[in-house]
Order: C-alpha cells, then sequence, then structure tokens
C-alpha cells in the first residue's frame, strides 16, 4: 500500500522498505526518497499492543552516503486506543500530532490536529530495550541499576514506536536499546533510528548512538544497524556517560 502510494504521488524517485531493504526506483526524475518500516512491532501484534508505522523523507534519489540531518520529513505512525500520526517537517517548529476521528461524525475519517510537541523535560520514566545486553555490556548494567535506584517508572511494551510516542506525549522519559557483544544492534538505521530521532530532536528531545546525535550517522547501506537512545537531554548525556559508543553501529 505504502508503496503504491508513493508511486501515485509523482514526487518520489526511490523507495525503500525495511521488508524490501534496496534502493527501489520509484518515479524517475522524482525529487525526494523515503524510507520506510510499515510495521513496527510486528512480534507483539499477537498480544494486541500498539504497533505503528516509521518513515523518513531524504532529498534526491539515494539514501547511502546522507545522514539523519539530511532529512526533510518524518513521522511515526501508531496504530492503538487512538490512532495518531506525529510528523516532523523542516522548517516547521515542533513535531505536530493528528488525530483520525473514528467516531461516524461529520469529521468521520479526516486527521485532526491535536497537539504540538516541542519539550521533552527531565522525568522519571525509562523504556529500557535489549536487557539482555547488560549481560556482558557492563555500561548498560549500571544505567539499569540508576533507573532502578532511583525509582524510575518503568513504561516497555516492546515496540519502538509505541514507547518513544510516550516519551513525546508525556513530555518526559527516556527509551534505549543498546548492544553488547552477544547481544548486537538490531535497529535498522535508515527505516528506524534516523527518522526516530529527527522526530524527537523536532520535538525538543536528544538522541544519541552513543557518544553524539544518531542523525551524524552516515549511511553505508541499507542494512546498517545501530544502538540508540531517545529523550531528554539529561537522560541522553546520562546514556553516553555510561554506555557509550564503542558497540554502536554495525554493518
Amino acid at each position: 500500500v505504502i508503496f503504491d502510494n508513493l508511486l501515485a504521488s509523482g514526487v518520489v524517485a526511490t523507495a525503500s522498505s525495511e521488508e524490501v531493504p534496496v534502493e527501489k526506483p520509484i518515479t524517475p526524475g522524482g525529487k525526494f526518497s523515503v524510507a520506510f518500516d510499515p510495521l513496527d512491532g510486528s512480534s507483539i501484534i499477537d498480544t494486541n499492543f500498539s504497533v505503528g508505522t516509521i518513515f523518513g523523507v531524504w532529498p534526491g534519489d539515494k539514501f547511502v552516503g546522507q545522514n539523519g540531518h539530511n532529512i526533510v520529513a518524518a513521522g511515526l505512525a501508531i496504530y492503538g486506543p487512538r490512532t495518531t500520526m506525529t510528523l516532523a517537517i523542516d522548517g516547521v517548529d515542533g513535531a505536530h500530532e493528528f488525530l483520525l476521528i473514528d467516531d461516524f461524525s461529520a469529521k468521520h475519517g479526516q486527521w485532526i490536529h491535536t497537539a504540538v510537541f516541542s519539550t521533552v523535560n527531565e522525568g522519571k520514566l525509562f523504556a529500557p530495550g535489549n536487557m539482555r545486553a547488560a549481560q556482558d555490556n557492563p555500561g548498560y548494567q549500571k544505567l539499569l541499576d540508576h533507573y532502578f535506584a532511583e525509582k524510575y517508572q518503568l513504561r516497555y511494551t516492546g515496540g519502538m514506536v509505541p514507547d518513544v510516542n510516550q516519551i513525546l506525549v508525556k513530555g518526559k522519559g527516556v527509551f534505549c536499546n543498546p548492544a553488547s557483544p552477544s547481544s548486537k544492534a538490531k535497529l535498522r538505521v535508515l527505516y528506524e533510528v534516523l527518522p526516530i530521532g529527527y522526530v524527537v530532536e523536532k520535538a525538543g528531545g536528544k538522541s544519541s548512538q552513543g557518544d553524539s546525535s544518531v542523525l551524524d550517522i552516515v549511511i553505508k547501506s541499507t542494512e546498517d544497524r545501530s544502538q540508540v537512545c531517545y529523550g531528554s537531554a539529561g537522560e541522553v548525556a546520562r546514556f553516553e556517560q555510561l554506555v557509550g559508543s564503542k558497540l554502536a553501529v554495525e554493518v
């Protein structure tokens, strides 16, 4: 469905999906390239948790060689009790949430602008992914020890889209997914890490792959993976201090 609509737009030169991880030509002469994860959280569908879609838009007809700073638009769609889409666009302040109206009123089927996210404050809410990495990543173990000792509130579904979306909606917290020698980074730079990083930073938060913003990561292939942290400035700084970048990016 997404590929079909990108073709119908007439402006997309190249597209790439996590399910089809190649630079697929769409429209000759198109101005943009779109990368997307059509269904983030597919492993939690059977438990009826919220899942979502991630996308990023770059100028030109190539992804390889670009980084997150080149993104011109990105977004997250969340399919749960509310169906929402949060968009971040170059030149527009903040990240903007739109709600799909589904009440059979006159606005049924319309997207209504419901929120502007512009600040991610410090707050004791955490979503820790890939916790098995703490077994052989001492820095991650220290980070988890800090969360527990300081009595942070655990909010983790196992789906990155809803877990990051809660940071935007609540305006606080941290999501992290570190790597270790035995539990490698699994999040894909092109389809997940960079688009979400762009949205989070436009929303006033920070991102890191261990020692700098994820937006600094240069795309070397569609299969690149990275560890990641998103959240408030203080929490991301703590991630960089304790976890660091030694195991950050895999190609």
